[in-house]
This record gives structure tokens, C-alpha cells and sequence, in this order.
């Protein structure tokens, strides 16, 4: 990797500020998914045990530039505390006095998290004022934050231009996941692609039709591309305004010589809810009017499962249905199962985040793969082969 790590920084008696990933669901004041906690982990722990003072700073939820009681990290600093086995100073500010005293109060091998970076409205607006102020309290800023990698804001990006920044092992991991997927993946190298809109993959499939061999597509997206088949979806989701689109990627990929791949079932309903009447159909027969499609079907599943078998790298990016509720589930959860399956082989498996990367929770498989990214809009980008801020501000490593 090009960029500096933290490896490459002397750390004791240092004050490190580094950026991470807490924004996590929090509900009733408990947190109820800590993926991202617990993959800060490790740089926060090396730091510490290298002898540096750490401050952290992370955003959660969506604050607006306000004070909020309901997005305070309060909740992340106690729960930080019982995974690092170490106290975790928290201050319920962003900066100012009470901040600069618990800093000074901080000795090495400890840790202080400041309040939510966005109750400050400078902050998404990278203002430098706020950056320069960040900066001001320590020698080195780690920026361990993947998931915001594609946001230039103060705390990941402001920062990097008053004191120098290097990756923290998250974000090395993402980096070098991520580049062997878009810039020499071995082959064959299949991606599957599935969501709710087309418009949000447009830019990850045009930059992927350069490099995959074969593109397979699930999801709600799959019925853009089967009406612009002239099939019929009934009332499944569909964007109109993307059929286009839709005709245009699949004539590119014939030219390209990249197989993309299409559900041949589905299984439908008439409402979103567990519990309701489901059948499976077959594209060919087409969607009944009021019906729609919310999972692929059977046929689909064992079609896909040909086209993985004999992948050398899977990209993943976005569910295969409304795997949230279980009766919609099986056809996310298969694929996964399926990939899952030839990782062991020794197939590289990237799960872009997200949905995803949820599903490969719920469904206790997150741990089968090679990679499993932290960042759902981040690693799309990157996909899409975009410059990510976040990524651009680190340092360089000199020849």
C-alpha cells in the first residue's frame, strides 16, 4: 500500500487523534449492532499499547450541527470501555475548556472519546477553523474511518492538512481489499449486484463492466433491467426513469463480452409483511398485476450458484431480496451461503457493506469471507473507481 499506517509512526508519549466509525444503531440507549466498535479495535488497542495518548472522534446519526441528546456517544464510550478492558474517558464536548483539561488530565496508554463530531455544523463542511482546532491537540491524526472515507469532512480530512495522517489497520484493510477488486482482480471475477435502485449502481456497473467477467443481478434493481426486457413485473418495484439505462448497460456488456446474469424466477406477494400469501413465478410467465416480486426464486438461486463456482473473486454489493423479513430471505441468504462456499476454496469474497454486510450478520456467516467492508457508500465509490477524500488526505509513504 502507498499510504502510511500507523506501523510506520514512532507512537509513544505521542497525543494521537484519530477518526473512527462509531456510528452504530442505538435503540432505548443500547447499542444494537456494534460491528463497527469492534472493528476499531485494533488500531485503538496498538495505539495504546505503544504508549500514545488517544482521542477519538466519531459522528453518529445525523445530528444537524446541533447538541442532541439522543445522538451523544455516551453510550458508545461505556461500551468501548468493556471491549477494550480500559477506561474511557468521555467528554460530552466537541471542544473548548472542558475538552483541553481532560487532555491534559490524560496520560499515555489512555483513552478520551470527544462528543459526536457532528453536533458541530463545521464539521460536514469541513471548515478549517474547526480542522485547525482539531489538529491543535495532538502530534498525529489516525484516520481509521472507511465508512465516512468518501466524505471530505474536518475530522477525516480537515485535520490531514495541519498535522500529518496515516492509516489505521481498518482502513488498511479496506484499501487493499478493495484495490485487488478494481484494479487486478484474478480472474474469473464475478460481481453480484442486487438493492433496491439501479441508480445507485449505475457508476459501480459501468466501472465494473471493464473488469468483471461475469455481473449477476438480484434485488428490486432486477426489475429495471427485466422490464427493459419487456418482461412483466407487475407491481414490483421499477424505475422508469432508468429503462434507458437499464437497455444501454446490457448492450455494453454484450459488447464487452461480459455475461450479465438475470433472475428466471421470483418469488411474489401482494404486501411487504411476514406471514402474507407468497408463490414463486417465473419471469418467463411474468408478474401478475398487484403481485410483486420481493425475493429471487429457486431456479434463480441454483442458476447463480453455477456462475460462482468457479470465481477466483466475488464482489458483493446489496441483498438478493427483503431478506429483513424471513420469508423473503432465502435467496440473500443462499447466495451468501453460496459465496461463502467457494471462499473456501480460496476465492476472494468482498462484501461492500451496507445491506450486505448486514445480511452476513444476521445470517452468521460475516466471518466466511475474505473481507467484509464497514463502509456501504464508501466502498461503492471506490468501486466505482472515484478518488475518495478520506483516502486522498493520508500521507504517502516516500520511496
Amino acid at each position: 500500500m502507498k499510504k502510511l499506517t500507523i506501523k510506520d509512526v514512532e507512537l509513544k508519549g505521542k497525543k494521537v487523534i484519530m477518526r473512527v466509525d462509531f456510528n452504530v444503531p442505538i435503540k432505548d440507549g443500547k447499542i444494537t449492532d456494534e460491528t463497527r466498535i469492534k472493528a476499531a479495535l485494533d488500531t485503538i488497542q496498538y495505539t495504546l499499547d505503544k504508549g500514545a495518548k488517544v482521542i477519538l472522534l466519531s459522528h453518529l446519526g445525523r445530528p444537524k450541527g446541533e447538541k442532541d441528546p439522543q445522538f451523544s456517544l455516551k453510550p458508545v464510550a461505556d461500551r468501548l470501555g468493556e471491549l477494550l478492558s480500559n477506561k474511557v474517558y468521555f467528554v460530552d464536548e466537541t471542544r473548548g475548556p472542558k475538552v483541553e483539561k481532560s487532555l491534559a488530565e490524560l496520560k499515555d496508554g489512555e483513552v478520551l472519546l470527544l462528543e459526536n463530531t457532528r453536533f458541530e455544523k463545521g464539521e460536514t463542511k469541513n471548515d478549517p477553523e474547526l480542522a485547525k482546532y482539531w489538529a491543535s491537540l495532538a502530534d498525529l491524526h489516525v484516520n481509521d474511518a472507511f465508512g465516512t472515507a468518501h466524505r471530505a469532512h474536518a475530522s477525516n480530512v480537515g485535520i490531514a492538512n495541519y498535522i500529518p495522517s496515516v492509516a489505521g489497520f481498518l482502513m488498511e484493510k479496506e484499501i487493499e481489499f478493495l484495490q485487488k477488486a478494481v484494479e487486478n482482480p484474478e480472474k474469473p471475477y464475478v460481481v453480484i449486484l442486487g438493492g433496491a435502485k439501479v441508480s445507485d449502481k449505475i457508476g459501480v456497473i459501468n466501472n465494473l463492466l471493464n473488469k468483471a467477467d461475469k455481473i449477476l443481478i438480484g434485488g428490486a434493481m432486477m426489475f429495471t433491467f427485466l422490464k427493459a426486457l419487456d418482461k412483466n413485473v407487475g407491481s414490483s418495484l421499477v424505475e422508469e426513469d432508468k429503462l434507458d439505462v437499464a437497455k444501454d448497460i446490457l448492450e455494453n456488456a454484450k459488447a464487452k463480452d461480459v455475461e450479465i446474469v438475470l433472475p428466471v424466477d421470483t418469488v411474489i406477494a401482494q404486501k411487504i409483511e411476514a406471514g402474507v400469501e407468497k408463490k414463486t413465478v417465473k419471469m418467463d410467465d411474468g408478474i401478475p398485476e398487484g403481485w410483486m416480486g420481493l425475493d429471487i426464486g429457486a431456479e434463480t438461486v441454483s442458476l447463480f450458484k453455477e456462475k460462482i463456482s468457479d470465481a477466483k473473486t466475488i464482489v458483493w454489493n446489496g441483498p438478493m431480496g427483503v431478506f429483513e423479513i424471513d420469508d423473503f430471505a432465502f435467496g440473500t441468504k443462499e447466495v451468501a451461503k453460496a459465496i461463502a462456499e467457494v471462499t473456501k476454496k480460496g476465492c476472494i469474497s468482498i462484501i461492500g457493506g451496507g445491506d450486505s454486510a448486514a445480511a452476513a450478520e444476521k445470517f452468521g456467516l460475516a466471518s466466511e469471507f475474505s473481507h467484509v467492508s464497514t463502509g456501504g457508500g464508501a466502498s461503492l465509490e471506490f468501486l466505482e473507481g472515484k478518488e475518495l477524500p478520506g483516502i486522498a488526505s493520508i500521507n504517502e509513504k516516500k520511496n
